[in-house]
This record gives C-alpha cells, sequence and structure tokens, in this order.
C-alpha cells in the first residue's frame, strides 16, 4: 500500500482537543441557555419536584437564589412559571397584579437588574380545570381566551418583563398581545412565541412542577399534532406576521428536524425548550449509570444547537454552563 493512500484523512482535525476546539462547527454559549424557574406562594420554600429531581419550586423570597447561582454560571436568561394561590375557571390570578409572577418579577428584577427576564403566559396554570383557555361547551373557547391572555400580558410587561412567552396555542394570540401591549405602552416588550408546540407524551413532570394536568381530556384540540411537519412552518408564518419577535419550537430533543426546518424558513431567533420529559429521562438513567449524565446532556444541547436553536430552555442550564465556562 502506498504510503501517500488514503490521500483525504478526517481524521487529522480529530487528533487532539485542541485541533478538535478549532475546527469545531458548532458552538455552544452559556448565554444561550435559558433556565425555567417555579415560583409557588409563600415563604423560605424550596421543594423538589418529585418527578425532575435537581429541579425545585421557590417562594418568592428566594427564587433570586436559584436565579443568583445561573447569573454566577454565566446563565443570562431566566423564564418565570407561577402556581398561583388560587384557581378559578377563567384564571384571573394570572393579571393580578400581586400576583405570583408580578412579584417574582419585582423581585428579579431587584436583586439581578441585569437579568433577561421572559414570563411564560399561558392559562392552564391558573385555571381550576388546568386547560389554556376559557371552557365553553366543554371545550377550549379560542377566540374569548385572547382578551385573558393579553391582560396577563400586560400585567407581566408592567411588573418587569423584558420577554413575554405565549404558550396557548390558542389562533390569534401574538396579535391580541402585541396590540394589548402596544396600546398599554410597552412597544419595547419582545414576544417570544410558542409558536410550534406539539401535544408530546413529554410534559409529564413539568404538569407536576407547575400544577396544571388538565382536570378532564387533554390539549390535543389546541397542540400541534406530532406527526405533523409542515404544520409547524405555517403556525410560525402565522405568528410572524401577528408581530412575534423570536419564535420556539417544543419539545427539543424529538423535533430536532422541525428546529431546522423552522430555522431555514425564518430571519429571527429561534428557541427550543428541551421539556421535562426529556430532562427526567437523562436524569433517571444518569442515576442508574446507563449513561455518562454530564456527556450526554451536553451532546443533547449541542444537538438542538446544531440543528438552529439560537436560545436553548433546559432545566440543565447552570450545571450546562458550569462545564462550559470550565472548558
Amino acid at each position: 500500500m502506498s504510503g501517500s493512500f488514503p490521500s483525504v484523512r478526517p481524521r487529522r482535525l480529530r487528533t487532539t482537543a485542541r485541533l478538535r476546539a478549532v475546527v469545531r462547527e458548532t458552538r455552544l454559549s452559556p448565554e444561550q441557555l435559558v433556565l425555567p424557574l417555579f415560583v409557588v406562594p409563600g415563604r423560605g420554600k424550596s421543594v423538589e419536584v418529585g418527578s425532575m429531581p435537581g429541579v425545585r419550586q421557590w417562594s418568592v423570597d428566594r427564587v433570586a437564589e436559584e436565579a443568583g447561582r445561573a447569573w454566577e454560571a454565566g446563565v443570562r436568561s431566566v423564564i418565570l412559571f407561577g402556581i398561583p394561590e388560587g384557581k378559578d375557571a377563567v384564571g384571573s390570578h394570572a393579571w393580578r397584579e400581586d400576583g405570583i409572577v408580578q412579584q417574582a418579577l419585582a423581585e428579579l428584577r431587584r436583586a439581578l437588574p441585569e437579568m433577561l427576564l421572559v414570563t411564560d403566559v399561558c392559562m392552564c396554570e391558573y385555571t381550576d380545570h388546568g386547560h389554556c383557555g376559557v371552557i365553553v361547551d366543554g371545550d377550549v373557547a379560542n377566540d374569548p381566551t385572547l382578551e385573558l391572555l393579553a391582560r396577563e400580558a400586560v400585567s407581566h410587561a408592567r411588573a418587569g418583563a423584558d420577554v413575554v412567552a405565549p404558550s396557548d396555542m390558542m389562533d390569534g394570540r401574538v396579535g391580541a398581545i402585541r396590540r394589548a401591549l402596544d396600546a398599554a405602552g410597552h412597544e419595547g416588550t419582545a414576544i417570544l412565541s410558542y409558536a410550534v408546540k406539539y401535544a408530546s407524551g413529554l410534559y409529564g413532570p413539568f404538569r407536576d412542577a407547575a400544577d396544571s394536568t388538565p382536570q378532564f381530556g387533554d390539549r390535543r384540540g389546541y397542540q400541534m399534532d406530532p406527526p405533523n411537519g409542515r404544520e409547524a412552518l405555517r403556525e410560525m408564518e402565522l405568528d410572524l406576521a401577528e408581530g412575534a419577535d423570536m419564535v420556539m419550537v417544543k419539545p427539543a430533543g424529538a423535533y430536532l428536524d422541525v428546529i431546522a426546518s423552522v430555522r431555514a424558513a425564518c430571519h429571527v431567533p429561534v428557541a427550543a425548550y428541551q421539556v421535562s420529559g426529556e430532562y427526567a429521562m437523562i436524569r433517571a438513567a444518569g442515576a442508574r449509570g446507563w449513561i455518562d449524565e454530564a456527556r450526554v446532556v451536553d451532546e443533547s444541547l449541542v444537538a438542538i444547537r446544531r440543528a438552529g436553536a439560537d436560545l436553548i430552555l433546559t432545566y440543565f442550564a447552570i450545571e450546562a454552563a458550569r462545564r462550559l465556562r470550565a472548558g
């Protein structure tokens, strides 16, 4: 065999860690990670979510502790989910000036003035039936829900949110929220739309954390059907036309093809949510020694980034950011 064969050797660029780092195509930084935080009533609370080891619910007076750890690790953004003191048929605690998310926004703005504060805008945590809108004749009524979502978004903006993120999947909600924000003088508040949110089986642990399990039926009538890919682009285009500043795909790991399609079809920032079920599966396998947990976490995040996500919402944000900073 000739000494010059083979003439092309891709392995040359893999021989050392230094060389691999130089030619790496996809790069992930702590600033691209967004940490979800669950906020609950009361004081002095830090309660672990049973189905999400390592993830906790925080009372308002302690939520800045976890956000501060994220900041120290290099994470610059959090998204807030509130579990209110009371629930009713229309989720009225969602837009109260003294609501749980509104209080958390004030606390985080005081403690971490430079952190980007994003809020989830939906009704499911606030309604006594656990659905994402108003119930009429046993079903979620789209149009009556829009006004409530807009009220919630304006309340969050008034309390200090930089970005509001509607996750309800009602038709027309981005436009309704944009008009309401502008009319209330919050033209600078950005909208990160959950434009492509599938009716996934991977949300179970989140519903434990956010106390948002539907009391009847399911959400397949308004969240997207998992077999549909082209529909994702239609949803994205509609939300952009209504004024969305950024769009999100949820879940992430099982929908990398959708993330790539959305990234190729638009020119705004694309986010992806590595959801609770993805987190729980990696944690469970890691706890049993079946996988190298840290390595799989980092690989999963790089895969989401490689597919085209500019931002990744992940419960692994703090630990992943620490490893990224450590090199």
